[in-house]
């Protein structure tokens, strides 16, 4: 079992960026994906982007493409959302996951999220 914390999330005009991070604690033993998901007021939870053990393969929300990059340091055990650009429809509770497979469909770890708030 993994524990994951978040950490970065803040306020910040539109236009700005902010990076968040995630670091998996307890056992790494396993090659988990790992995924930022966001869940702004009053909207279900959705992934916007993925990361696969290697770092290989990514996926992102088209919302986000172009603007937000997901990385990680095995190394360092922390997984990283860079968002750039940022706009006021960004604004949502971001959450960091790992699973066995990029897409995400049932993570088996879940962190405690992280508010990102863009004014206008």
């Amino acid at each position: 079992q993994v524990a994951l914390v978040e950490s970065g999330g803040g306020l910040v005009q539109a236009g700005g960026s902010l990076r968040l991070s995630c670091a998996i604690e307890g056992s790494t033993r396993g090659h988990y994906a790992m995924g930022w998901f966001r869940q702004a007021p009053g909207k279900e939870r959705h992934l916007v982007a993925s990361i696969n053990w290697s770092g290989g393969t990514t996926y992102y929300d088209d919302s986000v493409k172009g603007r937000f990059t997901i990385s990680r340091d095995n190394a360092r055990n922390t997984v990283y959302l860079q968002m750039n650009s940022l706009k006021p429809e960004d604004t949502a509770v971001y959450y960091c996951a790992a699973d066995f497979t990029p897409t995400m469909t049932v993570p088996v770890s879940w962190g405690q999220g992280t508010q990102v708030t863009v004014s206008s």
